[in-house]
């Protein structure tokens, strides 16, 4: 049975993920020093950050919290258009919507809804960019901002990984609200859904969700900014051991998707990815997922690296224990 595939692209990409931090400071010296994000600016509650080749204000929005997570995971819509026709498809589904805001320094006006696990979503169509100046400027005018090399300096926003109960359910929202269409999956022993990986345009992914295994509500699993090459991640492994940053797994290459990727765990203790993830592309309209079984995965990563298992527990915000 040919998989159904998005008929409309009404959501263009990937636009930001707000992340919570207990530890504010820390979290934004290692986004900005030691991960090598520019800041656009700063207000009295978040920082606003983007990679280099982000071409709007902010890809990644750090919040003052009191513990960790995600605050909210917005995409950019097509056109009004198509922003008015997610909207209509959302208020008609049934999950908790928001509503309506007037959007922040980022970005106009925006609709916010809420998956069944209690991750918060926003599209908006509306954008601003960066004010460039001096250094910010690129040489090359076609580069949405100048290279930099401060730190790991990854490129752009690539994707986020929630933590859900029932991934099957979640992938009806997904289907339902963004119109998002899976590439690869797992299949468990027990007929689950252990993970999906969703696309709304030609990448492979810009979202994948993955089986809560910590016993948590609405949680993040990670969040992945892009590099050129894998040697960029090479590079990133020893700007984080210079710096005292935890490295979790990695440098590796994955089975699901191909990324070869590193891990590691920011200051407050939110998983933080680099993965080398542009070189394949969903082209074929047809495009049926992948489908890995239990058995695959037991097998480890690309080159026989098993997954470690925090990977399958450690998420944010962490689980209180009783007592």
């Amino acid at each position: 049975m040919t998989t159904p595939t998005n008929p409309s692209f009404d959501i263009a990409h990937l636009a930001h993920v707000e992340i919570l931090t207990d530890r504010f400071d820390e979290s934004l010296d290692f986004f900005t020093r030691i991960f090598g994000l520019k800041l656009s600016t700063l207000d009295d509650t978040s920082a606003y950050l983007r990679a280099w080749d982000d071409y709007e204000f902010h890809s990644l929005k750090l919040t003052r919290h009191h513990t960790t997570g995600v605050g909210h995971i917005a995409y950019r819509a097509a056109s009004p258009q198509a922003l008015d026709r997610r909207v209509q498809a959302i208020e008609a589904s049934g999950y908790t919507v928001h509503g309506w805001n007037e959007g922040d320094l980022g970005h106009g006006r925006a609709y916010r809804f809420e998956d069944p696990f209690g991750h918060v979503f926003e599209i908006y169509y509306d954008t601003n960019r960066p004010d460039l100046a001096g250094d910010d400027v690129p040489a090359l005018k076609n580069n949405a901002s100048s290279f930099h090399a401060q730190g790991a300096c990854p490129r752009r926003l690539d994707h986020v990984n929630l933590l859900s109960e029932d991934v099957t359910e979640f992938r009806r929202f997904m289907e339902t609200c963004l119109g998002a269409r899976v590439t690869e999956m797992i299949r468990l022993d027990n007929g689950r859904l252990g993970g999906c990986w969703f696309t709304v345009n030609n990448k492979t992914y810009d979202l994948a969700c993955t089986e809560e295994q910590g016993g948590g509500d609405g949680r993040l699993h990670h969040v992945t900014f892009a590099t050129d090459q894998r040697e960029d991640i090479l590079r990133a492994a020893d700007v984080f051991l210079e710096n005292g940053v935890h490295i979790e797994t990695g440098p590796h290459k994955h089975a699901v998707q191909g990324t070869f990727f590193l891990y590691v765990w920011e200051p407050a203790g939110n998983r933080v990815e680099l993965a080398n993830a542009g070189a394949r592309l969903i082209l074929a309209p047809d495009w049926e997922p992948v489908v890995w079984t239990e058995t695959d995965r037991k097998k480890g990563q690309a080159w026989g690296l098993k997954t470690i298992n925090t990977f399958h527990t450690h998420g944010t915000p962490p689980v209180q224990t009783p007592g």
